[in-house]
């Protein structure tokens, strides 16, 4: 079994996820949007899927200016969505690729950081459909397009409360807990009937803006960027992943 330490020092070779469609949620902002473009750097053709389109389309140029494959842009607000644009999202991938080969779940809310005894009802329903309920609608949806593959790897987004709670986290540690879980079910489900693996990654402390918002007076210069937190990410969707599933990693 490879060990966390050699999945953190884990450098891909390039070309290594070519060929490889990978559709990464969260893809506008952040850990989402590092990775499309660290996985188009390495030959995959990546969908981008966020609520930002705007943002989307900015990250969609950056690749095709990097000289990355032309990446497709998936809008969706998973706040909102309906089960038609679900259905919308698995028709187009299966139209244009006929397959999936990775799907990394790096979208997510914050929500608020208060004591349960004060919690927002409507805000903890939220955070909870956004973080839970939505991953797990989509990679339902799409499961199909990933048997359809020769090497599959689903990827949720873990956090450092996802293992003991903490005071004031609500929801959102809730939700991380809940996405543990959900992993851990998939990954026993798939593991002896389809070539799909599943994991989870912890990113740990990062330059991003749910960061910024939950810790409003740490220094982000602190903080490591996006890109260099990304190689469990890396390691999962490719070939040195393969037969690695039900694991979580921490990046840091």
């Amino acid at each position: 079994m490879i060990s966390e330490a050699e999945v953190r020092a884990y450098r891909p070779q390039p070309d290594s996820l070519a060929e490889r469609v990978v559709l990464i949620t969260g893809a506008s902002g952040g850990i989402g949007s590092a990775l499309a473009r660290a996985c188009a750097a390495l030959g995959a053709r990546v969908l981008l899927c966020g609520r930002k389109v705007r943002s989307l389309e900015r990250i969609y140029d950056e690749i095709v200016g990097d000289g990355g494959p032309r990446p497709s842009i998936a809008p969706m607000d998973f706040e909102t969505a309906d089960a038609g644009q679900y259905s919308a999202l698995a028709d187009a991938v299966r139209g244009e690729f006929g397959r999936l080969d990775g799907l990394v779940h790096c979208a997510g809310l914050l929500g608020e950081l208060a004591p349960i005894e004060h919690y927002d009802v409507v805000t903890w329903l939220k955070v909870m459909h956004v973080n839970v309920n939505a991953p797990f609608i989509l990679t339902r949806t799409l499961l199909p397009l990933l048997r359809a593959s020769s090497d599959a790897s689903v990827i949720f987004t873990g956090s450092g409360v996802s293992v003991r709670g903490r005071a004031y986290w609500g929801a959102y540690a809730a939700s991380k807990f809940a996405i543990e879980g959900l992993m851990q079910v998939l990954s026993d489900e798939t593991d002896t009937l389809t070539k799909i693996r599943v994991n989870s990654v912890n990113p740990g402390k990062t330059r991003t803006r749910m960061r910024a918002r939950a810790y409003p007076g740490e220094d982000p210069a602190t903080l490591p960027e996006p890109a260099t937190v990304l190689a469990p990410y890396l390691f999962l969707l490719g070939a040195a992943g393969a037969g690695v599933t039900g694991q979580r990693f921490n990046a840091q």
